[in-house]
């Protein structure tokens, strides 16, 4: 009534009280189990090792021109991978062992010191984007895909020996 008082007296009516919206947290959902994850990702794994070795065969070759896109082929194969095993393994993994803290801790360690060898090597893999002319940034080259490689074959090793037993067990 008070409000339609006020309407004829040109006064706004006071705005009705609203109650404060309800945030409500969606349920945490675990990640799902995919028994072909890991030999999916030991494949991956293979294969990328694989294309690291041809990019090696390049200044065997003299073939410095084709260095530019096969890193950049390399890289994408890369990131394709991480992106899976972050999503994928590293989520699952970490959902699983969440109440077992020693543990949780320890898988986050390890996908932190991953990730920064995948920036590494994806550093690397920028730096070379151009063509090589000298010997002098051949000889570079060619020291750090060295050192780049045999950390690629550690982060696999590791992975594959401490990390992916994990999945399957948990």
């Amino acid at each position: 009534m008070f409000a339609a008082i006020r309407k004829l007296f040109g006064k706004p009516a006071p705005a009705a009280a609203t109650p404060a919206p309800v945030l409500r947290h969606a349920p945490v959902r675990a990640p799902r189990y995919d028994g072909q994850l890991v030999p999916q990702l030991v494949n991956e794994h293979r294969e990328l090792l694989h294309a690291y070795e041809q990019i090696g065969l390049l200044p065997e070759r003299d073939r410095w021109d084709l260095l530019p896109a096969q890193l950049l082929a390399f890289k994408s194969q890369l990131e394709a991978h991480l992106l899976a095993e972050n999503v994928r393994f590293y989520n699952y993994v970490e959902f699983t062992l969440r109440d077992d803290e020693e543990n949780f801790n320890l898988i986050r360690d390890f996908r932190r010191e991953m990730n920064s060898i995948a920036r590494g090597v994806i550093d690397f893999v920028k730096k070379y984007q151009h063509p090589l002319t000298n010997s002098s940034e051949r000889g570079a080259f060619l020291a750090d895909y060295r050192h780049v490689g045999t950390l690629l074959v550690q982060r696999i090793e590791r992975e594959e020996g401490s990390l992916y037993p994990l999945y399957q067990s948990s």
